[in-house]
């Protein structure tokens, strides 16, 4: 069986962050191990508390998880420090993990920066230069390009820009005011747009998540940068479309939703 780790927040209210990634995981048919970055008090209508592992408790999870189940793959999410970026990239490379995916979450929803100048700074020289892909939406792609985009040739400028800085594949993801769901990769001074289904579905909440974490166990499958994210575009437009309607704010997505539990249920 195919395994993959995903280090990242918890996600109190199960949609996005570990509680997202270990379903996107399991519903590939990976075997899901965790690294939790810090703790989250939240739900559909936001996050009330954020309490963070120190640098030396991340460490003993890596070290737990990396010298006994090997991932094939590692997908990483929000780490809001500079210190705990250090011991991911430290403890990556130390055991050359490979396969791994960077969802650089740095922009809120809201417009709001969600790290400090010096984690971002952590991400770039520590982080980047190790990853198979990064999928960066339009604000952290403006982050971390310095190019403000507002076009569809302004994507391609800045996931190259981001592509050849740091020597990693970028995906674009248009969700956040552009081209909605068509996606840009930028691999090695070539791009590929990938035209996503438009899914009228107002609960959203993980779904950049989600998409990482799909990329990350179709890459430990084996599969190829590429068909790994059409496959991965293809599984989060069926959790668009499921239509789970759950909370009060912006809901969760159905990651279960090829799943069916019949074959559990025992007749008494």
């Amino acid at each position: 069986m195919k395994t993959a780790l995903t280090i990242a927040g918890s996600d109190s209210c199960g949609g996005a962050g570990i509680q997202a990634d270990i379903k996107t995981m399991a519903a590939h048919g990976v075997y899901a191990m965790s690294a939790i970055t810090a703790l989250t008090a939240q739900n559909t209508t936001g996050v009330t508390g954020i309490m963070e592992v120190t640098p030396e408790f991340l460490a003993a999870q890596l070290d737990a998880v990396l010298s006994d189940i090997f991932p094939d793959a590692v997908k990483i999410g929000m780490v809001s420090s500079a210190g705990l970026i250090k011991i991911i990239a430290e403890k990556l490379e130390t055991y050359r993990v490979k396969n791994i995916v960077i969802d650089p979450v740095m922009v809120a929803t809201s417009g709001s920066r969600l790290i400090s100048e010096d984690a971002v700074d952590a991400l770039k020289e520590k982080l980047f230069p190790l990853a198979a892909l990064l999928t960066p939406n339009i604000p952290e792609a403006e982050v971390l390009s310095g190019i403000e985009i507002k076009t569809t040739d302004d994507m391609i400028t800045a996931a190259g820009r981001i592509s050849n800085q740091y020597g990693v594949a970028v995906l674009c993801k248009g969700g956040h005011r552009i081209n909605d769901a068509n996606d840009l990769l930028y691999n090695a001074g070539s791009f590929q747009w990938f035209i996503g289904q438009r899914i009228e579905n107002p609960n959203t909440h993980g779904t950049g998540c989600t998409l990482s974490s799909a990329i990350a166990s179709n890459l430990a499958k084996g599969y190829d940068i590429m068909i790994a994210i059409e496959k991965s575009k293809v599984y989060l437009s069926g959790a668009l479309e499921a239509m789970l309607d759950l909370g009060n704010g912006s809901g969760p997505l159905n990651h279960a939703f090829g799943i069916k539990g019949e074959c559990w249920e025992v007749e008494l």
